[in-house]
């Protein structure tokens, strides 16, 4: 109904809307409410332009125009092979001829005219910065052609450079008038960079504590200390909510973090914490198990992971399970390419792979990898489901795009893209010291009757997230972690049950 209304619209209005030979902007006029009308019309035919080369799924370039209506509830546009049009409310507020197919020019300047459009008629998208603006114009582009795209300002500009301090969650924020505590600054590649922050946003909610509730330092505790603990940080973004976890990362920025326990009644164990999937932590952990070979176990931590790189993943999945298909990456419906680890595994010491609602992407396919050989027992919460390798697509004015456009199967076909890996030991169902005790007792004594909800290719993930839900306190999920974790590595008994299941 909406459609055929501004369609009805726009036959009405044809003859009284002025159209556009040429240029929609006057060469004297390069600045129009603050925005550089023909850069920001440059950088929009460069986005249209690169993404023709990608496969859309279909989807043509009317459905990343249309897309802008997402800005603000009043704006409803229409992009037809004649005309491309803006209804606000029940006023027709824009109307301009659609340029020729191939056209990125042309696009690009009708682009920037809606966004002037609603600018004029939105307080928020009014107020925002030129960086700002673009931000959230691209990635409302974005969501029209991929909801998990997102798109990168200029890093040079945007993201701090020299912030790898102490230990950090790579965040900066202060209180507002208002109290809010905002984001006033992202470090480069830091777990919150990674995790999608940028400047602006609001941070909620910490731990499941509202940040109305803590002081300063309170907050600031959260965000760096001396330890590589973990907050859970809801967030309230141009796009609405958002929940995040972040671990807080060592001195020395590093894509993974060694801990060696070598208390005799912890069995001398390995924590292996991974923030990143790529060549770096594949190194770091390499390297760690050479220096580490008396240990009887290793808690390889990817609650908080993230990486599209499949093989750094590969390298680093290979590092446990050998030459075995870690993962397949489907580009469309007849291309599958399988990735199989170069090397043998270097350690064959028991392992728990700890996972969470923030295991994504290639971090999902190790975690399935463990699995699926019998290599490690999966501990924790059902992982994000969100298994796709991203294609990064280089702007001319220095930023990115990047579509997540490749989706991720396990090493044996098995497909995790909105579904996700589930643990086999639910960390929330057995939060209390007694829960813990009756768990394994049953464990050892064969009562363990749990359903393995990976075999079952029919079982609704939602319903398996519901009955293991995620841990609202990241200080409660560290606590049961660890106790879960050692208890699993130090119990023969328990351990093989558990990865036998």
């Amino acid at each position: 109904m909406k459609l055929l209304k501004i369609i009805t619209c726009v036959l009405f209005a044809l003859g009284t809307v002025p159209c556009f030979a040429e240029s929609l902007f006057f060469e004297d006029e390069p600045v129009q409410d603050g925005l550089h009308v023909f850069e920001m019309s440059d950088t929009f035919a460069d986005i249209y332009e690169k993404l023709d080369g990608v496969k859309w799924g279909g989807k043509n370039i009317n459905v990343a125009i249309e897309s802008l209506e997402s800005l603000n509830t009043n704006a409803h546009i229409a992009a037809t092979d004649e005309r491309v049009v803006l209804v606000w409310g029940d006023s027709i507020i824009a109307n301009y001829p659609r340029p020729e197919p191939g056209d990125w020019n042309g696009f690009g300047e009708i682009t920037t005219a809606l966004v002037l459009k609603i600018r004029a008629n939105d307080e928020l998208l009014r107020g925002a910065s030129e960086s700002e603006t673009y931000q959230l114009v691209v990635d409302s582009l974005m969501r029209g052609i991929d909801e998990n795209g997102r798109y990168i300002y200029s890093r040079r500009a945007e993201i701090t450079e020299d912030g790898r301090i102490l230990t950090s969650v790579g965040l900066e924020g202060a209180r507002d008038a208002r109290g809010n505590w905002r984001v006033t600054g992202i470090y480069k590649d830091s777990p919150a960079d990674n995790a999608g922050i940028r400047a602006g946003d609001l941070i909620i909610e910490i731990n499941g504590v509202g940040v109305d509730q803590m002081s300063d330092s309170d907050i600031a505790a959260e965000m760096s200390g001396f330890n590589s603990g973990t907050s859970k940080i809801k967030l309230l973004t141009p796009a609405g909510d958002k929940d995040v976890v972040l671990r807080r990362a060592t001195i020395i920025l590093a894509d993974a973090d060694i801990v060696h326990r070598s208390d005799p009644e912890a069995g001398g164990i390995l924590e292996i914490v991974v923030h990143k999937i790529s060549d770096n932590a594949a190194s770091i952990v390499n390297e760690a198990l050479a220096n580490y070979q008396d240990i009887s176990g290793i808690i390889l931590d990817l609650r908080a992971t993230t990486g599209d790189d499949e093989r750094a993943a590969a390298k680093l999945a290979g590092l446990f399970i050998g030459q075995k298909p870690v993962m397949r990456i489907v580009e469309t419906a007849r291309d599958e390419v399988e990735v199989i680890p170069g090397g043998d595994s270097v350690t064959d010491v028991p392992v728990v792979v700890l996972m969470s609602n923030m295991t994504r992407g290639t971090a999902e396919s190790v975690a399935a990898a463990f699995y699926e050989y019998g290599r490690g027992v999966l501990v924790g919460t059902p992982t994000a489901g969100k298994a796709r390798i991203a294609s990064r697509i280089n702007l001319n004015n220095g930023g990115a795009l990047e579509l997540l456009n490749k989706v991720i199967k396990t090493g044996t076909g098995r497909a995790i893209d909105e579904r996700g890996i589930f643990p086999i030991v639910c960390l929330s169902n057995i939060r209390s010291i007694n829960q813990q005790n009756a768990f394994f007792l049953n464990v050892i004594n064969n009562d363990f009757n749990s359903q393995d909800f990976n075999k079952d290719d029919k079982i609704d993930p939602a319903a398996v997230r519901r009955g293991c839900p995620v841990i609202t306190s990241g200080a409660d999920e560290d606590a049961v972690a660890a106790a879960v974790s050692v208890k699993i590595l130090t119990d023969k008994k328990v351990y093989n049950k558990l990865v036998s299941e």
